[in-house]
């Protein structure tokens, strides 16, 4: 099983309502996310291209973040998600430093780094991520690449994507449709 996220960028309005159950799903500290939407403008006049994107963890199969924790607190389990074990992160940022996508913050109040868990609880419970569940525009697919049936398994074979940050060579398991 390899769990993956796919977003349509097509019809992503940018509303942020994946931010926001996110928030309230993960219980995230004020002013911090673990997940956001950025605008990005491409080209000159009168060639321009506009795209929402909604950004997060992108749960790599060749993690930096996994590689770099002195402590194993940053781990990758079942189905490629990658976690943090609370308990054992000292909160010394090495995982925030190797994550090229500024997927990761320390966690104000509990001192331990935290970050996108693909809600791996509400997995567990047969239930999707809260961001896709909210999603209004349903631009936000989620399920197992191994599964030639499954939702983003057909996306993915025909409509063109991309991932972010490809040159890090981190495998990334969040595919963006174009």
């Amino acid at each position: 099983m390899r769990y993956v996220m796919v977003i349509d960028t097509n019809k992503c309005v940018g509303c942020s309502d994946c931010v926001v159950a996110c928030q309230v799903e993960n219980h995230v500290p004020m002013g911090y996310c673990r997940d956001w939407v950025v605008e990005t403008v491409n080209g000159t006049y009168p060639s321009v291209s506009f795209e929402f994107r909604s950004e997060r963890c992108n749960h790599c199969d060749n993690a930096p973040c996994v590689r770099t924790c002195p402590t194993g607190a940053s781990h990758i389990i079942e189905g490629g998600i990658v976690l943090v074990t609370p308990e054992e992160c000292i909160g010394c940022g090495a995982c925030i430093e190797s994550c090229p996508y500024d997927a990761r913050y320390p966690h104000p109040e509990e001192g331990h780094v935290d970050k996108c868990t693909f809600c791996n609880h509400r997995l567990e419970k047969g239930e999707l991520p809260a961001c896709v569940s909210v999603c209004p525009t349903k631009c936000m697919y989620f399920g197992d690449l191994d599964d030639a049936n499954s939702d983003v398994s057909k996306l993915l074979a025909t409509r063109q994507h991309k991932v972010l940050a490809p040159e890090a060579g981190t495998k990334p398991r969040v595919y963006y449709l174009i």
